[in-house]
């Protein structure tokens, strides 16, 4: 008989085929000691055996194997992570010896497959398992199959898994959310909303308590508004949250999230959570969570106290400040007489009013028409949830993506406006951009109005974006159009520098290009007029226009380095008059052709630190035929190729916690000097001199959009 180190000497030697590859859990198998495990070495197993594991090893599916009676677990690389901790000590272990938690649910289970030889399947299948120390509950895609001998007896159990439990709790989650959004408003009374809340967080997360406090003071103590806890009446006034230890109150001051592990000899021993509600930089409230015993905090439980803990202070606020405005109403009267007393003191302040009144119309305007645009969306992927008959699927996915395109336009005009928005400026010759836009405006403006285009094809080009430049000249022709309702002229006009007059002079320095649109229509008044480029301001009436068309051109000519002016008269008409920087040689910009992909797979590294952007691209990126590895943040993914993995192209969002994009993708440029890189930003001014170079897509994008962008940055590349 051998030694057992004779035994491990054999297995090391003369490994069989199907464990050559290179893969990490083949080389556990070869370098693992045979004389413990129930299935011997690797030459003696049966031919079966040894033929499924030459398939199960290189599969990319996550693939686990109980053989024999004791289910001796055999698995792949892309299983591991699943079951965490676990491996590799679970490799070529009996799994009753690992998967002790589960055993009395995965065992029938394991058993029905190897005594009747029936596959059993299940989407998002429940398991509760201990992979990272501390039991969860985990659900997965499963597919269990008989795995048979030359004899036909059954050898084992193959099972093909995919982890759904990231789809799953957040599906749960914003289901959770949705309906907490939908009550809160209806229960009116504060004390109400937030008890209601509480609740249903303590209930959702099967927690021993939850409060909410606020009015945190330098102590570190706050007043407990609300409490809930299991089966037990409320505490409030006696909690044990009250008093916080100054460094977690330091933390919660900081905005930050705080998972607490309390001593075992205390009185509210267990895990807790500590989320803080902020505004304006000053804490003001607090959702606590408690937990009896050890409790593992995933990021989805946090996500849904953090939403939870912002939704009950906005309603909570909300419903204060109507008790405060009803209380108001009753004593009008004695209101409007101090109001005028004090007349002569506010007149002094009437600048800061107009200030914060623009504020509230901005911000009124942008609820109202994203609401709009929120509401078809939320509707659409309802109903397809609830509902999902093919027959009317693609309407409501039209739908949706409609709305969506709306709102994405709705904030493309508020960046113009705010002069925020990321632009790809090129020379563009004036009369080339506006005689290819010939056709469309005169369909716009239909045949009642004449158009007339004076150009010279000499003038020098201007440095702008073309595209925001046509959608800008597109809202002053419309706005033209509107205000000739019975007919008439529209002139489009260019020169260089000062013209004899006609125009309004310029307001910047510099050589510059001027362009003015000029109609007969019906002017505008003195006070129109004067508040014709405030946001959401419109005349047009509901449905008619969103009160963006002329902040979106004002904000553009000067995030271009030009000017806007604007002159009218009620019953004359009106000339919108633009200033743009002159190039070095005038060209006309012309939209990239579509590329079509390799037929090579090609990997793209994926970063972005925003869990549900990242999961989205991923998926619109697997579509394409791409295969995307992705990373958190920047730490993650330089770890990652500092490990080997070599992408085709990175892909990276620009506002990160831990580093910026682009100061992410030069450090990656120190590694691989030619990889191909495109930034993704929803925000950020980025000037090409701050881009170094690099590519930007700018959010929200379509998938087509998307493809196009790697397309071009692929181009040539094998």
């Amino acid at each position: 008989m051998k030694t057992r180190q004779q035994s491990k000497a054999v297995n090391l030697k003369s490994p069989p085929p199907c464990l050559l590859g290179s893969d990490a859990v083949s080389g556990l198998l070869r370098a693992m000691d045979w004389c413990d495990s129930p299935l011997g070495p690797p030459q003696a197993w049966s031919p079966g055996l040894q033929a499924i594991m030459a398939m199960l090893l290189p599969a990319q599916a996550q693939i686990v194997l109980f053989w024999g009676v004791q289910y001796i677990a055999l698995y792949n690389d892309a299983y591991g992570p699943s079951i965490g901790i676990k491996h590799p000590r679970a490799l070529a272990r009996p799994a009753e010896e690992n998967w002790r938690e589960l055993w009395s649910d995965l065992e029938p289970l394991l058993r029905g497959v190897r005594e009747t030889g029936r596959t059993f399947a299940a989407k998002d299948r429940p398991f509760y398992i201990e992979r990272q120390g501390l039991g969860e509950t985990t659900y997965f895609d499963v597919s269990y199959s008989a795995v048979r001998e030359a004899d036909g007896s059954v050898g084992g159990v193959l099972c093909i898994v995919t982890d759904t439990t990231e789809r799953v709790r957040f599906q749960r989650r914003q289901a959770f959310l949705l309906e907490l959004r939908q009550a809160l408003p209806g229960l009116g009374d504060a004390e109400r909303i937030e008890a209601h809340a509480i609740r249903r967080l303590g209930e959702e997360l099967g927690a021993a308590r939850v409060c909410f406090g606020e009015d945190l003071g330098d102590a570190c103590h706050y007043r407990v508004s609300q409490e809930w806890a299991a089966g037990v009446p409320s505490l409030v006034g006696d909690n044990p949250y009250a008093g916080l230890d100054p460094a977690l109150y330091g933390a919660l001051l900081a905005g930050q999230r705080v998972r607490h592990e309390h001593l075992a000899d205390t009185p509210q021993r267990g895990a807790s959570l500590y989320v803080p509600v902020l505004r304006a930089e000053r804490l003001e409230a607090m959702l606590a969570v408690h937990f009896h015993g050890s409790h593992l905090f995933g990021e989805d439980e946090c996500l849904l106290v953090e939403e939870t803990a912002k939704q009950v202070w906005a309603a909570l606020t909300h419903a204060r400040a109507e008790r405060a405005l009803h209380a108001l109403n009753e004593n009008l009267e004695e209101r409007v007489a101090r109001m005028l007393a004090q007349r002569e003191s506010a007149l002094l302040q009437l600048h800061e009013a107009r200030k914060m009144e623009m504020v509230g119309q901005l911000t009124g305007g942008i609820a109202h028409d994203l609401n709009n645009m929120l509401t078809p969306i939320i509707a659409s992927l309802e109903l397809l949830r609830r509902h999902p008959q093919p027959e009317r699927a693609e309407r409501l996915i039209d739908g949706g993506l409609q709305a969506a395109e709306r709102a994405r336009n709705l904030v493309g005009r508020l960046l113009s406006f705010a002069r925020r928005q990321t632009l790809k400026p090129l020379v563009v010759s004036l009369a080339t951009l506006i005689e290819d836009m010939h056709e469309l405006m005169t369909r716009s403006l239909g045949p009642t109005i004449v158009l007339r285009i004076r150009i010279d094809t000499a003038l020098p080009g201007v440095l702008v974006d073309p595209h925001q430049l046509e959608l800008a000249v597109l809202n002053l022709v419309v706005n033209a159009r509107d205000a000739m309702a019975e007919g008439g002229q529209l002139t489009i006009c260019a020169g260089l520098g000062e013209d004899d007059g006609h125009q309004a002079p310029n307001p910047l320095a510099g050589r510059q290009v001027w362009l003015q649109v000029e109609d007969n229509g019906c002017g505008m008044s003195e006070e129109v007029l004067g508040r014709c480029v405030e946001p959401f301001y419109s005349t047009k009436g509901a449905g008619r226009g969103t009160g963006l068309g002329l902040p979106m051109v004002q904000g553009l000519a000067l995030q271009s380095g030009g000017g806007f002016a604007i002159h009218s008269r009620a019953g004359q008409g009106t000339e919108a008059t633009l200033w743009l920087p002159v190039g070095e040689a005038p060209q006309v910009a012309r939209a990239p052709a579509e590329l079509p992909l390799t037929g090579r797979v090609r990997r793209v590294l994926l970063v972005d630190d925003e869990a549900l952007v990242r999961h989205a691209t991923q998926m619109q990126l697997q579509a394409l035929g791409y295969e995307v590895s992705e990373a958190e943040g920047p730490l993650q993914a330089l770890a990652l190729l500092d490990q080997g993995l070599r992408p085709d192209l990175l892909l990276t969002d620009h506002v990160m916690t831990e580093m910026t994009g682009v100061r992410f993708a030069q450090q990656v440029r120190e590694r691989l000097a030619d990889l191909p890189v495109l930034i993704i930003t929803g925000y950020a001014n980025l000037t090409p001199r701050e881009l170094h170079g690099f590519e930007v897509l700018r959010k929200p994008f379509r998938q087509d959009e998307l493809a196009q962008s790697l397309a071009q940055l692929l181009r040539g590349r094998g």
